[in-house]
């Protein structure tokens, strides 16, 4: 950015600086690791729709208290409903595939159906 200063000729440089804060919603990598190893099916499992759920729970978790403060926050209540959407197809294809796995799933993310 520059400043230009009447009666000086010249530009001076202004250095800004710019501080990052850490978004309060986002999903550390340490939290998603913990969620993969705590619900996932194998050792090499990464993406099956448990840990899908679970990944999404906890991020509408987080968005469900942030929009507690923060009633007037439109788009994040619309990133909450596609969230909410996106994990309600997920726990239809579990509960058409594997029932058991779906109340195990209901019980353990305390998701109420």
């Amino acid at each position: 950015m520059f400043d230009r200063r009447a009666g000086t000729g010249g530009q001076r440089i202004v250095w800004l600086e710019i501080r990052v804060k850490k978004d309060p919603m986002s999903l550390t990598k340490e939290k998603k690791t913990e969620l993969i190893e705590q619900y996932r099916r194998s050792d090499e499992d990464t993406g099956s729709p448990d840990v899908q759920i679970a990944v999404l729970t906890h991020r509408i978790n987080e968005l469900t208290e942030h929009l507690k403060q923060h009633s007037k926050d439109h788009a994040s209540r619309r990133g909450l409903l596609m969230l909410v959407s996106r994990r309600r197809r997920l726990l239809d294809y579990v509960r058409e595939h594997d029932s058991d796995r779906y109340l195990d799933l209901l019980v353990r993310l305390n998701i109420r159906k």
